[in-house]
């Protein structure tokens, strides 16, 4: 029997994928992945599409969500695993993050005003809302060449129009996350290029004393080596496992639904599901 393979790191346009939550599920069936989680950016709206067409095209759905917290001068990402898709408490959470992202890409339009850029909030809104939305309006008005200009000119940290996020901090990330029912997963510690084994493990042991629960070992920004450091030190934090491609559709080019070479086995959620049901978590 072939072994089965899951996707636990998704987005949709209900944040910022180009995929419908019905269309990304039916490319999960289509490749032969046994489970995917949603886990768009902040929302829960994308949930109820996926579940409907789940039901249908046949791979398990595991419901999630993506939050970011404050983490120094930059963030960190956290996954959100079994989450309640009819919360009221979270979708509560949820909508204050989005205002605040709202009022940030205010700011963000503002400056880029003033510095003779001009961009209606219609040509970002719609989107998912945030600066790699902008970057897009600004690249289709001609204001810049590409991706990278919009970043290293004008949005990125400590550029023209950058304007910071204000953000919940990991520990008050992790209770939201964890009082909901979820699990707790750091997402791609990797994806920044300055962080460090011995920094990733500093990182955890804080996490870990705030409530975290799992650890992104499998994503696309993680080579082999960076996957087996993640799997050490999950155990070392006594920590579980998670992966995913944090697949985005045409918004992240090069990213594959399913993973690449390293694709995250069933065994992985099954562990999850097994600590769900035993602490109470995802019900």
């Amino acid at each position: 029997m072939p072994e089965a393979f899951i996707d636990l790191h998704t987005h949709s346009l209900a944040s910022d994928g180009t995929d419908s939550p019905a269309a990304l599920v039916r490319k999960a069936a289509a490749l032969g992945l046994s489970a995917i989680a949603l886990t768009d950016h902040d929302t829960l709206s994308g949930l109820e599409q996926a579940a409907a067409e789940a039901e249908k095209a046949g791979p398990e759905l595991v419901p999630g969500v993506e939050i970011a917290v404050q983490y120094g001068a930059g963030e960190l990402h956290l996954l959100g695993l079994f989450v309640n898709p009819n919360s009221p408490g979270l979708g509560a959470a949820l909508a204050e993050i989005r205002a605040g992202r709202e009022k940030r890409n205010l700011a963000i339009l503002d400056k880029l005003k003033t510095l003779g850029l001009p961009l209606a909030m219609e040509e970002v809104r719609g989107q998912a809302m945030g600066r790699p939305h902008i970057a897009r309006a600004m690249i289709r008005r001609g204001y810049v060449l590409g991706w990278r200009e919009a970043f290293e000119r004008y949005l990125g940290m400590g550029r023209a129009a950058y304007v910071p996020r204000e953000l919940p901090t990991p520990a008050a990330g992790i209770g939201l996350i964890r009082q909901e029912g979820a699990i707790a997963v750091l997402a791609h510690p990797f994806l920044s290029p300055s962080m460090s084994a011995p920094g990733l493990d500093a990182l955890l042991a804080r996490l870990r004393s705030d409530g975290l629960q799992a650890l992104e070992a499998w994503h696309n920004a993680h080579d082999p080596e960076k996957t087996r450091i993640c799997l050490d030190l999950a155990r070392k934090h006594c920590l579980l496992v998670s992966g995913g491609s944090d697949y985005h559709g045409l918004n992240k080019k090069g990213v594959h639904l399913g993973g690449g070479k390293e694709r995250v086995p069933y065994a992985v959620l099954e562990a999850l599901k097994n600590f769900a049901a035993k602490s109470g978590q995802g019900e």
